[in-house]
């Protein structure tokens, strides 16, 4: 059942529809709705978003590492609309070695989003074309934005490069 603040939002109910039970949560933020997916659901949520409800531009893919909470990794999708002017964003919670699918297949622009995300929190996502590090070196230890990183950072030469 969707919640009664989601009962307004045309994508939410054609979503809740299409795909009975993906929407695990709904947020009301100060700037719209959060709706928080099942990790498992994120493919074909993002295809009834982008083909029946007109949500045609990813403009972002970030994270938030909760540490030390379970589930630690938080994914979150930042959706627009040109033709209905309206914006949405997905949210899905992960476990530390949970790998969520890549939404390449749907938005080309999510490649370099989710490999930052690889990059700086270590979120791995499956069937992305090309998933390695876009920020820092390619033999840079760990993930930088990640809670429990040293707050120093790991030693490293740039006198090799």
């Amino acid at each position: 059942m969707l919640p009664e603040v989601a009962q307004k939002n045309a994508a939410a109910v054609v979503l809740d529809d299409r795909v009975p039970g993906a929407i695990v949560d709904v947020i009301e933020a100060v700037d719209g709705l959060v709706l928080r997916i099942a990790a498992a659901e994120i493919i074909p949520v993002c295809r009834v978003l982008k083909e029946e409800a007109g949500f045609e531009r990813l403009g972002a893919v970030t994270g938030v590492d909760w540490w030390p909470s379970e589930p630690r990794f938080e994914v979150i999708y930042f959706l627009h609309s040109l033709q209905h002017n309206a914006r949405l964003r997905l949210s899905v919670k992960l476990a530390e070695d949970e790998e969520i699918d890549s939404v390449c297949l749907l938005w080309r622009g999510a490649n370099w989003y989710e490999r930052e995300v690889f990059d700086l929190f270590g979120i791995r996502f499956r069937n992305h074309p090309n998933l390695e590090r876009i920020m820092m070196p390619a033999d840079w230890e760990g993930h930088p934005l990640r809670k429990d990183y040293p707050i120093h950072g790991h030693r490293y030469s740039y006198q090799d490069e």
